[in-house]
Order: C-alpha cells, then structure tokens, then sequence
C-alpha cells in the first residue's frame, strides 16, 4: 500500500469521527470507564495471637516395659499344675506353677536321712573325744563329713523348693510358655512378667539436635490406638557416646503408665519440647506464603490484600512465631491465598482465634 492511499484512509477516519460529533480522545477514556473491574476475591482473614509456643523436636520409636523378666526353671521336671495365665497381675515371690517333685522329695529325705546318721556317730565321737579316747584328727573330720552333709541336705531342700516356679518381679504376665504335662528343662522360659506400670523407649538423638536436650526434658507421646490421648514421658538420660552406625546418640525417656492404658511393643510419637517464647505473637502457618529467601503473609487494609513481609521463629502444633512485621491487630489472609497478589480487592470473613490449635 503507497503513501497516498494511507493517508486517504486516515482522512477519511477523521472525517468520520468529525461526523459522529466526537473527540478521538473523548471515546478512548469512555472505553476506559466501561472496562469491568474483576470481582473480589473471597478469603478468611483471622488476627494474631499471643501464647506460649514451643520448639520441638518430634520422632517416633517403640516403647517397652522398663521391668521385664523372663522366668525360668531351676529344675528339671514335668509341669503339673499352673496357677495364672496372661494378663494375670502377680507379686514377686508368688507361685506361677508347680513341677513333678517326687525325685527330688525323695532325695531331699535321703540326704536328710545321711546327716541323721552322721550326726548321731558325731555326738558319740564327740564324749569321747572329750574323754580323750577319739583322736583329734578323726574327730576333726567327722564334724567337717557332718558340715558337709548338712550342705547337701539343704542344696537338696532348695532344689526341692524349685518345683515351684515362682514371679522374680511384680507385674503382669506377658506370656506362658508352657503347659500341664509338659517337661522342662532346667534354664527353659516357663513365664514372663512385665511390670507396665512404667514403660520405657529408646530415641536416637541426630548429633545436630543433641545441644537442644537434657535429662529433665519432658514429652508428649501419643499411640494410634489413642491418636487424641496424650501421655507425658520424662528424659531419663542421654547416651555420652555417638552410635557409630547411625550418627545418633540414644536418649532413654520414661512413660508413666500407672493406670495400664499403654502396652510394650506400641509404636509411639514423641514430641520434646526444648525451648519456650512467652507470650509470643503467633498465627497460624497456612497463612505463610514463601517467596525466595523471603516469607510473606497478606494483610487485608481497605479491602484490599496487602503484602507484608515478616520473621518467623518457632514453629509449632500449625502456628508460627511472628518475630517482627505484624501486629495483634492486623487481619491477616489465611485462606485463598490462591491467585492472591498485592493490592488485589478481596471480600473477607472472619475466622476466630479458637481454630488456632485446629
């Protein structure tokens, strides 16, 4: 197209504009102001709260009774009679079950029988002994043969009293190994109590995260068979020496479980909690929006998201320490954060504070 037939078309507009009876430039702001502004965007705003928060450190491992022992047989022999099963609640010292004692009833009564006899031949020795017609050296020696036999007799008495097998601990019978009829050998696992009035998990400790514990500390524990149930647990002692397999240093804790509500062999989640800011301004995490190096939250000023950029500290249980750059009365987005950017109009609704903890 040459330049005579632009500037025909160019004249020709003008004239057409002229026409109408409006100004060029009194029909582009009218398009302006026609524009359709979007709609705003719907979001929940809540504002910060002051509490306590903790730093923790959270990891799980097994618990397990701090007290446990297997009961075994002293004796040989067949078992005649047993007097608990499991669950059962026992005292240490209490009769578990009884053994086939005929062999070793009638040995007792023969070594009984050997230092009767003995005894009398030593009295007898011993007046005339007195009278000097025994020389001291058979006297000597029949009272070391009667010391002997006494010890015989009594290792027999105790190995007769093993026939009855009895709890080393007190606690709960956590399994039976045995049955009536059966025979046992001497050292075979007849029982075992566990005392669950206090149990027992071993944590491994990263060597980043050990300067943050000590013996004292105290936890949260919970199961998944009581997911809203918390238990406390105490740090007993940390291991001076690192786990060379895994880099970790052990922690043991204690569970107090006086009233029998856990049992050896859960698989439990700790939470340590290792540092505590007082009265700190906190919100909740879902409000955070990270951008780079920076964490940004929006806080809605006229009706309109506002883009704040703060320092968080602890984070925990959801919320979040904000150290600077928001105040208790600011509203803060903390849903549809979603397509949100700064200066955009919002419609918000309020969500109260007790939602904090969820």
């Amino acid at each position: 197209m040459n330049t005579h037939k632009l500037a025909g078309i160019a004249l020709v507009a003008i004239f057409s504009v002229a026409a109408s009876g409006c100004d060029p430039i009194e029909a582009s702001v009218d398009s302006v102001n026609e524009t359709v502004l979007p709609a705003p965007l719907p979001v929940l705003v809540t504002t910060p709260e002051t509490m306590d928060i903790f730093a923790a450190y959270k990891t799980a491992a097994a618990i397990a009774a701090d007290a446990e022992a297997p009961i075994l047989a002293r004796v040989a022999g067949q078992v005649v009679e047993i007097l608990v099963e499991e669950g059962d609640e026992v005292s240490k010292g209490q009769i578990l079950a009884r053994l086939d004692g005929d062999r070793l009833r009638l040995e007792m009564l023969q070594a009984q029988a050997n230092l009767e006899k003995m005894s009398r031949e030593y009295d007898r020795l011993a007046n005339l002994h007195e009278r000097g017609l025994v020389s001291a050296t058979t006297y000597d020696g029949l009272k070391y043969d009667r010391q002997a036999l006494r010890a015989v007799y009594k290792l027999k008495c105790l190995n007769y009293s093993y026939i009855e097998i009895r709890a080393t601990i007190s606690g709960v019978v956590s399994s039976r190994d045995i049955n009536v009829g059966t025979n046992i050998e001497i050292g075979e696992i007849a029982f075992t109590v566990s005392d669950t009035s206090r149990l027992v998990s071993y944590l491994n400790i990263p060597q980043t995260e050990l300067s943050k514990f000590s013996p004292g500390h105290e936890a949260t524990v919970t199961v998944d068979a009581m997911p809203d149930i918390h238990f406390r647990a105490t740090v007993a002692r940390i291991s001076p020496t690192i786990d060379v397999r895994s880099g970790t240093f052990r922690a043991t804790l204690y569970i107090n479980n006086q009233d029998g509500s856990l049992a050896p062999g859960m698989f439990a989640r700790f939470t340590i909690a290792y540092e505590k800011h007082s009265d700190a301004l906190v919100i909740p995490v879902e409000a955070l929006v990270r951008e780079d190096t920076e964490t940004v939250v929006y806080v809605v000023i006229d009706g309109a998201a506002v883009r704040r950029t703060i320092q968080a500290g602890i984070q925990s249980d959801g919320n979040v320490e904000v150290l600077n750059g928001l105040d208790k009365n600011d509203e803060i987005v903390v849903t549809g954060l979603s397509g949100l950017r700064d200066g955009s109009r919002v419609l918000a609704s309020i969500r109260a504070q007790g939602n904090f903890r969820g």
